[in-house]
């Protein structure tokens, strides 16, 4: 007679319940010692079987957090607006933003180039996590001409919103110029600040927005988690 691993029966039953409802898309699963005193193993024998969940596309962990529930994907258009709290709420997801840094220096050659600036002029650098339903879908950073905009730093922090920020510099609409789309794979300091495995794959977009006469006001790159945001290109 064939015996079925005591951790393949773990995988199967916390399967089941996932499928059940017991436990829905986003929801943390139980911790490994839980999990291990639920089924009398030890956690080697949990571990493997989180495993096997994990290579089955149905949960995900996060550094210091937990495993989760894979959600579906969101669905991010990529248009002539876009905008990050609008994208995630029509969505139904809870959108937030944590700011990583906040700083002004001179401009390298490829982002004054795309803000239309004299080579070395001033730019205002804006780094951070943005987040879904508390979960990490992206790291940005957005470039903006320091001398147009001289308070958007302490705007941004007061606001954590690009469109509140660039409208209380004077700048009521912008829209997108450009976009850029490439397959990149997660760095060891991406992987560690959206809590994915380091080489997991991530979209990376190059953007540039321009206010209503056409000056650039941001030169944007966001790198997002593959398997949670699904991007939309709108005509």
């Amino acid at each position: 007679m064939t015996r079925t691993p005591v951790w393949r029966a773990i995988a199967s039953t916390l399967t089941n319940e996932i499928a059940d409802g017991h436990y829905r898309s986003g929801d943390k699963l139980p911790t490994e010692a839980e999990l291990s005193s639920r089924f009398g193993v030890n956690r080697h024998t949990v571990r493997r079987a989180l495993a096997e969940l994990a290579d089955q596309g149905l949960t995900h962990a996060r550094r210091g957090a937990g495993v989760f529930v894979m959600a579906d994907p969101t669905d991010y258009p990529i248009g002539k607006r876009v905008r990050f709290h609008q994208n995630l709420l029509a969505a139904g997801r809870m959108p937030d933003r944590r700011i990583l840094t906040l700083q002004t220096r001179p401009g390298d050659a490829e982002e004054t180039a795309a803000l239309a600036l004299p080579v070395g002029a001033q730019v205002s650098v804006y780094e951070g996590l943005s987040l879904a339903d508390n979960s990490p879908v992206a790291l940005f950073r957005s470039v903006f001409p320091a001398q147009r905009f001289p308070t958007i730093l302490t705007d941004l922090e007061q606001l954590l919103s690009v469109t509140a920020a660039l409208e209380r510099g004077g700048v009521a609409d912008y829209t997108r110029v450009s976009t850029r789309l490439t397959a990149k794979t997660a760095s060891a300091t991406q992987a560690l600040q959206l809590g994915i495995a380091e080489g997991a794959p991530i979209l990376r977009t190059v953007s540039v927005n321009a206010d209503p006469d056409g000056k650039p006001v941001e030169y944007g790159h966001t790198w997002f988690v593959g398997d949670r945001i699904t991007l939309v290109i709108e005509s």
